[in-house]
């Protein structure tokens, strides 16, 4: 049997054990700014139904890992940060070399992005 290519809300939600309502949140347009938080995180169906396909799953995965510390606890970075982080073009060389073979996570490189987590908060404190 093969994988299927897309995921829905609630699979996803299970397999990066992320509430569905955040999810949605991220996916959502912000009333202030009238765009999406997060560009690129979901599929869409005319009807607004959303889907999630490997490379949707990898952004998520790596927007939980910059937002929550291990103890799955909000950390100091802001969705607008996170989203500049994961969009910059060192963060997307990583991204390409990461390993990310869905749902088997144990192939993620978590050292590579706690070292770019690490020198990020360094440079916070700095500033």
């Amino acid at each position: 049997m093969t994988e299927k290519q897309y995921k829905n809300i609630s699979e996803v939600s299970k397999l990066l054990s992320i509430k569905e309502h955040v999810i949605r949140h991220w996916d959502s347009i912000d009333p202030k700014t009238n765009e999406i938080r997060f560009k690129g995180l979901s599929t869409r169906t005319k009807g607004g139904t959303r889907y999630f396909n490997k490379e949707n799953i990898k952004k998520l995965e790596l927007l939980k890992n910059l937002l929550f510390n291990d103890q799955g606890k909000r950390d100091k970075y802001s969705l607008d940060l996170a989203s500049k982080i994961i969009t910059s073009s060192r963060y997307k060389n990583i991204n390409k070399n990461s390993n990310l073979d869905l749902p088997n996570k144990q192939n993620v490189n978590i050292d590579k992005l706690n070292k770019i987590l690490s020198k990020l908060r360094n440079l916070e404190n700095i500033t």
